[in-house]
């Protein structure tokens, strides 16, 4: 929401399970949001920074699944999605693929393929030039879409939810369209008609929203009362300084505000009219 503020949200497929404020995607601000759930068989996610490390302390035993469509859209970004070259043109075509897989044999053939391609344009893709004296990489950008696919199937995370350990019930979801399209082009839709607001009003909204979403929401007054106020967390800057959220900050609004995140030298930095 602002240069240094995000609203991390974790959601089921129905509901809004727990949301973070931080000054950015950390791996602790991650574990501050995943230590509050349930470790779940399975979660999809977009490959945020520090995100990896922190599931794999607070969830060891849950299985990561890199949302297939936001792995089209790293080596889009790359390839464009018009590429000039033959290479960027088949891997372009590659990762157009991986959301179309709907079997294992279809995913193992696919790594095939992608394997043979990696080895076709191996010599290719070492091709050097001189930029301004120094020598770089020719194909620099088809280099690094081709790192970020083959990070990804030597983690293993792009078929999780292939798993037949884990679609024993039913289908697991390749992408993470329901946190996208559920969440957050609605929380977009909420800032945008609410145009002018302060950053950290803006995150107020979303807690708002968030809370609203969750499966068993209290009434308004039941939450108005349980809303931490300016005054609490006045107190709680003033009483315990960066230690707030260990020693008892307010969570039953379930907002996992950071105290030690969000530095501000004015009086009553989080006021709402």
């Amino acid at each position: 929401m602002a240069r240094d503020l995000v609203v991390l949200i974790a959601c089921s497929e129905l509901h809004v399970l727990s949301w973070h404020l931080a000054r950015a995607e950390t791996t602790s601000a991650w574990r501050s949001l995943l230590s509050r759930i349930a470790p779940p068989d399975m979660v999809v996610a977009d490959g945020g920074s520090g995100f990896a490390s922190a599931a794999a302390k607070e969830w060891p035993a849950t299985k990561v699944q890199r949302c297939t469509f936001h792995a089209f859209c790293q080596v889009r970004k790359k390839t464009t999605r018009r590429p000039n070259l033959q290479a960027g043109k088949e891997l372009y075509a590659l990762a157009k693929e991986l959301l179309h897989i709907e079997t294992l044999h279809q995913a193992d053939w696919w790594v095939e393929r992608y394997m043979q391609w990696c080895e076709f344009w191996a010599d290719f893709l070492e091709e050097t030039s001189i930029v301004d004296g120094r020598k770089v990489y020719t194909h620099g950008r088809i280099r690094e879409a081709r790192s970020g696919l083959t990070r990804l199937v030597s983690k293993g995370v792009l078929f999780t939810y292939l798993d037949p350990g884990l679609t024993a019930e039913g289908p697991m979801p390749a992408t993470n369209n329901r946190i996208e399209g559920g969440i957050n082009a609605q929380l977009r839709a909420v800032l945008r008609n609410h145009r002018g607001l302060s950053a950290l009003k803006r995150a107020k909204a979303v807690f708002w929203w968030c809370y609203l979403h969750v499966e068993s929401p209290k009434s308004m007054a039941d939450t108005l009362r349980e809303m931490p106020t300016d005054a609490d967390i006045e107190r709680l800057r003033d009483e315990y300084g960066v230690k707030a959220d260990e020693v008892g900050a307010p969570q039953k609004w379930g907002e996992g505000l950071v105290w030690d995140e969000l530095h501000h030298a004015t009086r009553y930095p989080y006021a709402t009219e």
